[in-house]
């Protein structure tokens, strides 16, 4: 039975000069960003307040989740010139606070955790007071590749569990649910960097899955949860088994205090990176 998108899901899209400057930094810097390529509902809000969250190497991933709206493919080699770029981009949005993520890079031996780092020393060169928040794949669970993000030294690490262990095979045949956890674990025991992890809902889990996950996470010390509605991308996509109606989210707000999370954003259109700066 097909499931309607509720309302409160629903956003209308906005262009003004402001959304058309962001555009128009991106290209110049030949820059993909998240909010376009994984369809965000909250593109043009974000836009608006002249920010966006970077989407690194490449727009094809090497993982094909079935929740996601990012292709599948072969991917190009890495353009070492994005790093800067980035930089600039950061620079001209004058952001005070900027969210790398990108696609998932199994071809590369350390997944691709160098150039997150060299993200990152080139908006320390330009925009020394910007505070950095990386969301990133999990690298296989490579230590060696985890090091190079603690070298680097973000403020926030951001790897997502996205869903219960039940569900996890389904929606990420490629992913592991225990090897997510160790690298937010990992990162935890060795960095001072807050860490930080986001579920989706509206999968076919329960409440009870729901309080296991995040009693997962917050036993390898996650600093920062969020939760949001998953919406179904395509036909192709794994289906919306149900949309938590608003007041569902007040009680998974109480359970996450419950377990002993501090900061956390909890709400229908909620992302990794939908005022992510509010979190720290």
């Amino acid at each position: 039975m097909l499931v309607r998108l509720p309302k409160y899901l629903k956003k209308s899209i906005i262009n003004t000069e402001k959304t058309h400057q962001v555009r128009k930094i991106l290209k110049k810097n030949c820059l993909n960003t998240v909010c376009e390529n994984a369809r965000c509902p909250n593109k043009n809000e974000c836009y608006s307040n002249r920010t966006a969250t970077f989407l690194i190497m490449g727009n094809y991933c090497t993982r094909n989740c079935k929740y996601c709206n990012i292709s599948c493919n072969i991917p190009t080699s890495l353009d070492k010139n994005e790093p800067l770029h980035v930089a600039k981009a950061v620079k001209d949005l004058d952001l005070k606070y900027a969210v790398i993520t990108s696609v998932t890079r199994d071809d590369l031996e350390d997944g691709g955790a160098e150039h997150f780092a060299n993200c990152i020393r080139e908006i320390r060169k330009l925009s020394p007071d910007t505070k950095i928040e990386i969301l990133t794949p999990d690298f296989k669970n490579k230590k060696e590749a985890l090091d190079k993000i603690i070298l680097a030294c973000p403020e926030v690490f951001n790897h997502n569990i996205e869903t219960v262990r039940d569900i996890f095979k389904t929606a990420r045949p490629q992913g592991n649910y225990d090897n997510s956890l160790s690298v937010l674990e990992y990162i935890k025991k060795n960095s001072s960097i807050t860490t930080k992890s986001g579920l989706m809902i509206g999968l076919g889990e329960t409440y009870e899955q729901i309080e296991e996950t995040l009693q997962d996470l917050h036993n390898v010390g996650c600093d920062i949860l969020t939760i949001g509605q998953y919406i179904q991308p395509s036909k192709q996509h794994l289906p919306v088994a149900k949309y938590y109606e608003l007041e569902e989210y007040e009680t998974l707000k109480q359970m996450a205090k419950n377990i002993g999370f501090k900061n956390y954003q909890i709400g229908p259109l909620v992302r990794s990176s939908y005022n992510a700066a509010q979190l720290i």
